[in-house]
Formats: C-alpha cells, sequence, structure tokens
C-alpha cells in the first residue's frame, strides 16, 4: 500500500526551542496565544497555514499538534523559532523534532467481519467488545501501533513515528485478511 493510500490525520511532535521561554511576553506578542497558568501550565497558540497548534512550556518545550503532514510540522516549528527569536529571545537553530505519534486513516474498500477476524487474529493482539466500541482494536509489536479495524473496511492507525509505520501496519492487516480470506 502506497502513502498515498493512508490519509494522515494529525501529526504530534515535540521539540526544544530554547533552554527557557518568558510566556508572558510571547502571549503578548503573538495573536491568539492563550496563557493562563492557573488553568494550564503551558501556552497554547494556533496557526492556520499550515494548520497547526502548539503547547509552548517555559521549559523551552514545545509540542505540536494538529499537523498534516511531517514537512508541515517542520514549517510550523520553524516559523514560531523564528517570530519567538524576533522577540528578542535566544532560540535553537536546528531543533532536533521527535514524531511523537501520528494518526491516520485508510479504507481497505470492502465490509468486514469483525467477529471473524477477531477469531483469525487471535485474542493475544485484539480487543473486541462491540458493546463498548464499534471496531476491533489490533495491537502490532512491529512497528508498534495500534490499528482500529471497522465492519466498514475502514481503518485508524495510530500510534506510528512515520508514515511509513502506518502503511506498514495497513499492509499487515490487509495481508493477514487476505490470508484468511476475509478481505
Amino acid at each position: 500500500m502506497s502513502e498515498s493510500e493512508i490519509n494522515i490525520q494529525n501529526v504530534v511532535a515535540s521539540t526544544k526551542l530554547a533552554d527557557s521561554f518568558d510566556l508572558v511576553k510571547i502571549e503578548s506578542a503573538l495573536d491568539g496565544a492563550e496563557y493562563n497558568k492557573k488553568k494550564f501550565p503551558g501556552m497554547v497558540y494556533r496557526v492556520t497555514d499550515p494548520k497547526a497548534a502548539f503547547l509552548i512550556f517555559t521549559s523551552g518545550k514545545v509540542v505540536c499538534t494538529g499537523a498534516k503532514n511531517v514537512e508541515d510540522v517542520k514549517t510550523v516549528i520553524k516559523n514560531l523559532g523564528n517570530k519567538i527569536e524576533s522577540l528578542g529571545m535566544d532560540v535553537e537553530k536546528n531543533p532536533e523534532i521527535t514524531i511523537q505519534n501520528i494518526v491516520a486513516s485508510a479504507d481497505l474498500g470492502a465490509k468486514l467481519n469483525l467477529n471473524a477476524i477477531a477469531i483469525g487474529f487471535g485474542f493475544e493482539n485484539i480487543e473486541y467488545e462491540p458493546e463498548q466500541f464499534p471496531g476491533l482494536v489490533y495491537r502490532i509489536a512491529s512497528p508498534k501501533i495500534v490499528v482500529l479495524i471497522f465492519s466498514s473496511g475502514k481503518l485508524v492507525v495510530t500510534g506510528g513515528k512515520s508514515p511509513n509505520d502506518c502503511n506498514r501496519g495497513v499492509e499487515i492487516v490487509r495481508e493477514q485478511l487476505e490470508g484468511m480470506s476475509l478481505l
């Protein structure tokens, strides 16, 4: 399955842009930034092009969420660094960005019998309680991801550290279903 067959819904990444930040100063300079230390220890800041949201902490650490691909994460973090630097604060020039989680969706294009899949996959790596949740939860060891499988044939992949992890998860599910003649 090629990357174009998965749709990345969200990329969560973290980085350290500085040794410390003055969040009060940053909040006053960034349109739409929200910082209320009593409610949450970090500042929330949203950007629209490309779309993403940040949690910015006094420790200089930043969490970026909501981006649709890894390149957008790099772009918005670089843009944020430039904005903060323009306020006269020291910022790491080439921060190490760690992808924490990628959530993607895919469609196998066929209706699935989740009861048969639950039995076929064995109960070691799956959770299937249709009264609680309409999908089957399948935990894959390598890459370490979770795939939610729905009777509509739609999949949600979470826990990937790269788009390739998500693709591989979909491939594993497809291969197993085809091997059991359930797809």
